[in-house]
């Protein structure tokens, strides 16, 4: 590299370049105390909920003029994916999801269209309609979260301790939110006699127009009496239950106390709103997420700190109890990789000084602290937290930056051997070896891009791996270039010539097998390249035999465990299965805690959970087991005793994931036009998932009709009685679910005022027959004079997609089977229903393969800019056609390593082992280039073409083996993570197989593309020395 010579450079201003190491790496050590710490990486939840509720309405109209005009609206939203819905009679509740692709930064915007789009058309929804209500925060995280429990208080205490508790912790720094799950809010009931009030003649509209009345709040005026403004306060408002009770009605000409006309109780709402419970126990469950940009571990220690005060103001019996703690999964995650990058470091180091001497792995050693230092002030200054990507990233990184610091030692090495001056030897460094370091590193780099430039969740979620990796490559040039050489002068002696003189100058045995099997490669080069294309072709025949996966699970030690009742169930009924299995959950030694959320999911307590919808049907436990070695078995336990025991629910139970949100493993989506059709196409694709001896637990998304009760309205004869359909639903609905008239305002809280009709009164269908409802004349009749009652069925919910009736047939696995490998095996069976169906019905695979596709088509869509970009560093290096075919022909033969290190180990190639496998194309293309480029050194100092291959590769083979070794062994402190170990495998396996290859079969190609012949046995006679010195001075 001629020209401006940077090493010189660095030499000559020694002092200046002592000063930028010091103060990189103070800059380094100050910004790596000042990253963020997050167990997983930011990633933006491309989804937004639209909710409109139509008391009263029936399932088929709420669908027709509510939920659908909305779906017909929001399909003009730009970078619209598709819109799901979910209506319930009266209930709708829309899903805006956008393209995997869409900026993170124009989502807000697009949300602002969502919110412009619907109020525009909010006009043409039908009168009476609540709403619509909009939700697009799905991507807070609430990691800490705390359970209050009460012994010997009532709720009502306990709800206020709670409250006080939030107060105090909303000082700390960086708390986002902190909300209440399982609150239950308190109501006052007046539980009427319909029966006793028509034999009294009292309207009940009546009485109730009186209390809302007496508790209005309303202006009394104010008087100015003259300097002063006195203000006019009308006394009458409820304080409390017993101010209700003593309240005295006018009715029919006579005066009753409320008392007698009704039973008044205060109560909490029935049905219960979702319910929260912490190890068995009822409790108030409080949620705290972080501000954006917080440190989770000093996040964790303020709240923890501050908790601390709280509770010792708190009396006896009022308990707290820590459900979930992000800062210290946090803590051990980063601990646990941490301690990894320490091993990665030490193994690295061995390699050097093992290899290299103890002088030159000094200088090896010093560019490491270097390049991390100078990684971490890029982290900082572009906000990338330490977190699962970022880290395992310094440790791939890790491998691959000692390498240029390597090769510069090693040239200074060489020339020093040569009788070069320490000073001459380093600057000669930069000028022979700094271009084709900035190559190969470049393409090292343009591996990477593929991760960087994606668009998607998955590539959002690991996008720091190509930011870290990138950033710690180039720094190590610069240290490689920079710094290497000025520590390499001062660490570096030049060797003793009288040693070097006795016997130094001869290769090793290893060098002398190695150069005996290079030569016998290119001899037999026809031989070498046939079986190298035949292992080729059979680790892509043995790529059918590594399964697929998307991410796999996380290694965190919680379980999820789903329970699922038929949809027409109360609450109360799934409240009653959660008693039943929360006494297995006690029974099990190895559960450490469980918190429990009846008729909702689990709150977002880490970023990439699949939350659940609330339906009463449902209930979703958190379950701690005693750590990640037991949580199989306990998992086994659980499973057992669910298909034995709760064999009429829908369950599963199931490991926390990683990666974007996903759900059941195994998913088809059946659409169509008619619901009947759905339904039974539906049912025979569960029996075609069914028919797989692999799959678990196959279930609907929904299904089964519910009952109702329909009010079949003589007309003619409520006219002449002066009733109306609305005055009936409405008596109806206050009879049997109650109305809210008023409030009682009781400190910070509000309390409805409901009135309902006396509970035996609204147990049954025959009790609402007889009851009695008010004419305009003040009498009253019988239910059954105008009406009749008569069960039928309809939907209890309809769940669509892009405005078709949709049931999504769901599955687990038999584990370690992978989703793809399930969907393959029933692909040919799904394929034949499919042809079955009717024109206007589809199936259409969801779930891990959708997802995992999704990401992959991201990353094959920036393929194109990684191969021109590699293409052309190659091109500017290399200057010539042949030769660039000749380095790109080695890049996929990676494959053969990569299927011989998974195959056999059972290892799936999963979304962060492929972004392993395409990164493995630049470092192998990195070894090539670099080969190419010294052998065309050999050829232009004049060496026979043959003897150049030979001599070049003597010169390389030690650098390209170090390096390797230094990559493929830094990776062993990761290859036993859940996450990163298929990746590792991935590299190691790849890496050491394209090394060898790089050695032997690039040479061998060479020498055959070419049509280098071998020299006369004369000729190689005296051309033994240059390959002997060769070796030697590789050494």
């Amino acid at each position: 590299m001629s020209g401006f010579n940077l090493s010189e450079w660095a030499l000559r201003h020694r002092s200046f370049t002592w000063y930028l190491i010091l103060a990189l790496t103070l800059a380094g050590g100050l910004a790596y105390t000042r990253l963020g710490r997050e167990e997983d990486p930011a990633f933006a939840i491309k989804t937004m909920v639209v909710q409109t509720a139509w008391p009263g309405a029936t399932i088929d109209d709420t669908i027709n003029l509510v939920t659908d005009p909305i779906e017909k609206k929001l399909e003009e939203v730009p970078y619209l994916d598709y819109v799901k819905s979910y209506t319930r009679p009266g209930f709708s509740v829309v899903y805006v999801n956008l393209k995997d692709y869409t900026p993170a930064g124009e989502i807000p915007d697009l949300w602002y269209q969502v919110r412009k789009k619907i109020a525009d058309m909010k006009g043409s929804l039908p009168q009476g309609i609540q709403g619509p209500v909009f939700n697009d925060e799905f991507g807070d995280t609430f990691g800490t979260v705390y359970a209050f429990t009460a012994d010997g208080f009532s709720y009502r205490e306990l709800k206020d301790y709670a409250e006080t508790a939030r107060a105090e912790l909303m000082r700390v720094p960086d708390v986002g939110k902190i909300q209440f799950v399982g609150i239950q809010n308190e109501k006052i009931y007046l539980d009427f006699s319909t029966r006793q009030l028509a034999a009294l003649g009292i309207d009940r509209n009546q009485i109730v127009a009186e209390l809302q009345a007496q508790n209005a709040v309303a202006p009394a005026g104010v008087v100015q009496a003259g300097d002063e403004k006195v203000t006019v306060r009308v006394s009458g408002e409820f304080t409390s239950e017993e101010s209700l009770r003593a309240i005295n009605l006018r009715a029919g000409g006579k005066f009753y106390r409320l008392a007698d006309l009704a039973e008044v109780r205060r109560g909490y709402a029935d049905p219960p709103s979702p319910i929260f419970r912490y190890n068995g126990e009822p409790a108030i469950g409080m949620i705290i997420s972080m501000a954006a940009g917080g440190n989770v571990l000093e996040f964790g220690e303020g709240i923890h700190e501050r908790m601390r005060q709280v509770e010792a103001n708190l009396p006896v019996g009022i308990n707290t109890h820590l459900v979930a703690n992000q800062s210290v999964v946090v803590e051990h995650s980063v601990a646990g990789f941490t301690k990894a990058l320490k091993e990665a470091v030490v193994i690295v180091l061995v390699v050097s000084f093992i290899s290299l001497g103890m002088r030159a792995g000094i200088v090896v050693a010093c560019s490491i602290p270097l390049v991390l230092a100078m990684t971490f002030i890029g982290m900082e200054y572009f906000g990338i937290a330490l977190q699962r990507i970022s880290l395992g990233a310094l440790i791939i990184a890790l491998g691959l930056l000692v390498d240029d610091a390597m090769i510069t030692v090693e040239m200074m090495i060489t020339k020093l051997e040569e009788g070069f001056s320490l000073d001459k030897a380093a600057t000669f460094a930069y000028t022979s070896t700094a271009f084709p370091m900035l190559t190969g590193t470049l393409i090292t780099v343009a591996g990477f891009i593929p991760i960087g430039f994606a668009q998607g969740g998955a590539a959002e979620y690991c996008f720091s791996l190509f930011a870290v990796v990138a950033m710690a490559l180039l720094f190590s040039w610069i240290v490689a270039v920079m710094f290497a050489p000025l520590i390499g002068v001062k660490v570096l002696r030049p060797p003793d010539p009288s040693k070097q003189h006795s016997g130094h100058g001869e290769p090793g045995r290893l060098m002398r097998m190695f150069r005996t099997s290079l030569r016998f490669a290119m001899r037999a080069r026809y031989l070498v390249i046939v079986v190298t294309v035949a292992l080729f072709g059979l680790s892509v025949f043995g790529l059918r035999f590594v399964q697929q996966q998307f991410f796999p699970a996380s290694d965190r030690p919680e379980l999820l465990v789903n329970l699922t009742l038929p949809q027409t169930s109360s609450i109360e009924a799934t409240r009653e299965a959660v008693d039943r299995f929360e006494k297995v959950l006690a029974s099990d030694p190895e559960i450490s805690s469980w918190s429990f959320y009846i008729g909702q999911g689990a709150i977002r307590f880490y970023l990439p959970l699949d939350v659940q919808l609330a339906n009463d049907y449902f209930a979703q436990a958190v379950v701690v087991t005693a750590g990640y070695e037991v949580r199989d078995a306990v998992r086994a336990r659980l499973e057992k005793v669910l298909n034995e025991d709760f064999s009429d629910l829908s369950t599963r139970v199931s490991p926390l994931e990683m990666g974007p949100p996903v759900g059941w493993p195994i998913q088809y989506r059946v659409s169509g036009p008619d619901v009947g059709q759905v339904r039974e196409t539906a049912y025979r694709l569960a029996d075609t998932i069914g028919s797989n001896p692999y799959t678990l637990l196959i279930n609907y998304d929904w299904n089964e009709p519910s009952k109702v009760v329909r009010v079949d309205v003589d007309q003619d004869k409520a006219r002449q009685l002066g009733i109306t359909s609305k005055s009936l639903s409405e008596a109806l609905n206050a009879t049997v679910s109650g109305a809210t008239f008023t409030q009682v305002r009781d400190g910070i809280y509000l309390i409805d005022v409901v009135a309902q009709a006396s509970n035996a009164e609204r147990s049954s269908i025959e009790t609402l027959r007889n009851l009695q409802v008010a004419i305009p004349d003040g009498r009253t009749v019988p239910l059954r004079e105008v009406a009749t009652l008569r069960y039928d069925l309809e939907q209890p919910l309809i769940w669509r997609r892009e405005r078709l009736p949709t049931i999504t047939v769901q599955a687990d696995l038999v584990p370690p089977l992978q989703a793809p490998t399930i969907v393959n095996q029933l692909a040919p069976a799904v394929d034949q229903l499919r042809q079955s169906l009717p024109p206007g019905y589809s199936i259409e695979v969801g779930g891990t393969v959708e997802n995992s596709a999704k990401g992959m088509t991201s990353i094959v869509a920036v393929f194109p800019i990684m191969i021109f970009v590699m293409l052309t560093i190659l091109m500017i290096q290399l200057q010539s056609f042949q030769k660039l075919f000749l380095v790109i022909s080695v890049a996929p033969l990676g494959l053969i390593g990569v299927v011989a290190a998974l195959a056999p180990t059972g290892t799936p190639l999963g979304f962060v082992a492929i972004l392993g496998v395409v990164a493995l194309i630049g470092m192998i293309v990195r070894n090539s280039v670099i080969m190419i480029a010294q052998i065309d050194e050999h050829l232009e100092a004049g060496e026979h073409p043959w003897d150049a291959v030979i001599n070049a590769t003597m010169h390389r083979v030690r650098p390209i083996m170090l390096t390797a070794a230094a990559a493929s062994l830094g990776m062993i402190p990761i290859a036993p993570e859940v996450f990163w170990g298929p990746m590792a495998y991935a590299i190691i396996g790849g890496l050491i197989v394209a090394t060898v290859l790089t050695l032997l079969f690039l040479p061998a190609l060479y020498v055959t593309w070419f049509r280098i012949k071998e020299p006369g046995r004369e000729e190689a006679t005296t051309g033994i020395a240059s390959p002997l010195h060769a070796g030697a001075a590789g050494e």
